[in-house]
């Protein structure tokens, strides 16, 4: 009996060691194959539509924009046959990456995005929907010329890899380029305070709208208020079933909702954000923009299993593009003593952040 065990373990460590070596090659050869789709793309010799992207502000900042980059250098592709294909102004976002830059919001009405974007029923893009095949149309009766797609599913299925926990963080890192961003000069900066802390939070599954996260907010606004300007980046625009959360504009805080537009309003975000002292907003969506640029971000939440990898990939990115200190903090963890209701604040959520 002691013989047959002897014999039984180590041909089942090699059966398993089998198992794993094949399931490494199956992960090597997914990536592979969206790598040779790349290239097809960029060997095609036609103009390049980088989009469109329709999916979160969040992954657009984190992920989208530093991809591209590394598809531009691992595939020497010229900048001169990129067009960059998004929304709410973001075209400082792509400098460098894309020649020209096409805004959605020009030619595609907001509700009818949201609703168009609604029917397709998942907020990432896995593939091409018919949506994302129209504004492509659309984008080539823009440009007068017909077009090859560096489409974002491209994106997602390289880097579900890594967000499955079947690649390494080596692996995003080699397929990312984080770099600073430039922000844009939208909005004329003597409507803005000389100095201020840009604040956005909004509900999500990491930061839901609760009275506790409620009070807890309200109290950490009146808080920064109390020291210094505190400029609001609630755009008021329902555009996805995100909710800003709503403090009302008084004394020292000002709500930058009135500059705003669809066609705007991430662009005049961002110019508020660079020109900030920090930020503050709810983990997620321009939070991971901030430290992009220049700026101190402290990135709130609740319930951290919603972020998965998306902290770790952060704070790596800030450090490695010599940018802005990123940290998260759990609303949890503050003093429950010091987090009374504010007075002078009643907060609710309404409208929407850009999704």
């Amino acid at each position: 009996m002691n013989l047959l065990r002897r014999f039984k373990r180590p041909l089942r460590d090699a059966l398993r060691h089998r198992a794993e070596l094949r399931e490494q090659r199956q992960w090597q050869r997914a990536a592979w194959v969206v790598e040779r789709e790349i290239d097809a793309v960029v060997s095609a010799g036609r103009t390049i539509v980088a989009g469109p992207w329709l999916s979160e502000v969040g992954f657009e900042a984190l992920y989208w924009v530093p991809f591209l980059r590394w598809v531009k250098a691992a595939f020497r592709l010229d900048p001169a046959r990129v067009v960059a294909v998004s929304r709410g102004g973001v075209a400082s976002w792509y400098e460098g990456i894309a020649g020209r830059y096409v805004e959605i919001w020009d030619h595609v009405d907001p509700a009818e995005f949201a609703r168009r974007t609604g029917e397709r029923g998942a907020t990432k893009q896995f593939e091409i929907s018919a949506f994302d095949r129209e504004v492509v149309q659309t984008v080539e009766r823009v440009i007068g010329e017909r077009v090859a797609v560096l489409h974002p599913s491209l994106m997602y299925r390289l880097f579900s890899l890594f967000w499955s926990g079947q690649r390494p963080q080596s692996f995003l890192d080699a397929h990312t380029r984080f770099e600073p961003i430039v922000a844009p000069r939208l909005l004329d900066p003597a409507r803005l305070p000389r100095e201020y802390v840009a604040v956005k939070f909004y509900a999500a599954r990491s930061l839901p709208d609760t009275p506790e996260v409620r009070r807890t907010l309200a109290w950490f606004v009146e808080s920064l208020a109390e020291r210094t300007n505190v400029v609001l980046l609630d755009t008021g625009l329902v555009l996805d079933e995100h909710a800003d959360y709503s403090f009302g504009a008084s004394g020292r805080v000002v709500s930058a909702r009135p500059w705003m537009t669809p066609a705007n309003n991430l662009g005049v975000q961002t110019q508020i954000i660079a020109g900030a002292q920090a930020f503050a907003g709810t983990c997620g969506s321009v939070a991971w923009l901030a430290p992009m640029l220049g700026v101190n971000t402290s990135a709130v939440y609740v319930d951290p299993k919603w972020l998965h990898a998306h902290l770790g990939v952060m704070l790596r990115a800030s450090h490695r593009a010599g940018a802005g200190h990123f940290a998260a903090l759990d609303l949890r963890a503050l003093d429950p003593v010091a987090r009374q209701p504010a007075s002078g604040f009643r907060l609710q959520a309404s409208g929407s952040h850009q999704p």
